[in-house]
């Protein structure tokens, strides 16, 4: 299982992720502008595809347009339907200067696209257009980090496939940077008052989530996560697998760190032990109509 699951300690490729993470959010807000809004902004996320993570086809006047950032040949493609195509090279190069490079290989192929270029859910954003901070790419990690996405995806794919009710896909949100995948209990949730109006939007039905993260964030450690919302009393007592399992009050979380889970003897079996356990753990506790949500 170590090609499934290789290494991926997020002190050895910080400064690639975390550029990586910049990148696919100037992809994912093209996504955003050219899509229109579904529920639970289901119409933002990128998905793990053959070679890297798309924004599948996408609308622009008479024609479609993907984008995908293949980490086979490491670069961003561009396709239109029109037949034109376009790429931009994955290398060690600055955040400003890929943003330059997408959106002229966006014109090359007659697509002009304009996106508020402020990076969201991080400490100390950059403009996309001014960040030569961020510069780094290590093709040995965002090649580990894929092989991680592909092996989370057929996991909590198979997790997804067990519900009946309300379910997201499985899809990879380029702000807080994870592949997640949500089931829906079909009540609505009490308002947040103080929410803004992404997490309304996010959070306006009662939610259980799944998630891999590579560590960015107040963690550091590469994780698996699920959260109950709105959190049911006594959740972070609950008795869930495998052991390594813990609740994070401060995140308000179950954490399953990667290391834990990859070195475990059936790493797969492991994950699917953790995304089911907490699920359950959730449901009960919030009452979720089991027998009509769940195969």
């Amino acid at each position: 299982m170590s090609d499934a699951w290789p290494p991926l300690p997020l002190e050895e490729w910080k400064d690639t992720c975390a550029t990586l993470h910049m990148w696919t959010q100037i992809v994912g807000k093209i996504r955003l502008v050219q899509t229109p809004l579904v529920n639970h902004w289901w119409n933002v996320p990128l998905y793990v595809s053959a070679r890297g993570l798309t924004t599948t086809a996408m609308p622009y006047n008479e024609i479609f347009f993907e984008m995908e950032f293949d980490f086979i040949d490491h670069a961003l493609a561009i396709k239109c339907s029109h037949g034109a195509t376009a790429t931009v090279p994955l290398q060690p190069k600055s955040v400003a200067k890929f943003y330059q490079e997408t959106m002229a290989a966006l014109r090359d192929v007659g697509v002009v696209v304009h996106i508020w270029k402020m990076p969201v859910e991080i400490p100390d954003p950059i403009p996309f257009d001014q960040d030569e901070q961020h510069a780094s790419y290590d093709r040995e990690y965002v090649e580990r980090f894929w092989r991680v996405l592909r092996s989370s995806e057929r996991v909590m794919q198979e997790f997804r496939s067990r519900f009946i009710g309300k379910c997201s896909p499985v899809h990879f949100f380029w702000g807080s940077f994870d592949l997640a995948v949500t089931r829906f209990s079909g009540r609505p949730a009490p308002p947040r008052p103080d929410a803004d109006v992404i997490t309304r939007e996010a959070y306006s039905h009662e939610v259980i989530s799944h998630g891999w993260w590579p560590g960015l964030g107040p963690l550091g450690k590469t994780a698996f996560y699920s959260y109950t919302a709105p959190a049911p009393e006594g959740l972070s007592a609950a008795k869930v697998r495998p052991e390594q399992v813990f609740y994070n009050n401060e995140m308000g979380l179950f954490l399953l760190l990667y290391e834990d889970m990859r070195s475990a003897p059936d790493p797969d079996a492991t994950l699917m032990e953790f995304l089911q356990t907490t699920y359950e753990a959730g449901a009960n506790l919030a009452k979720w109509d089991r027998a009509s949500l769940e195969r």
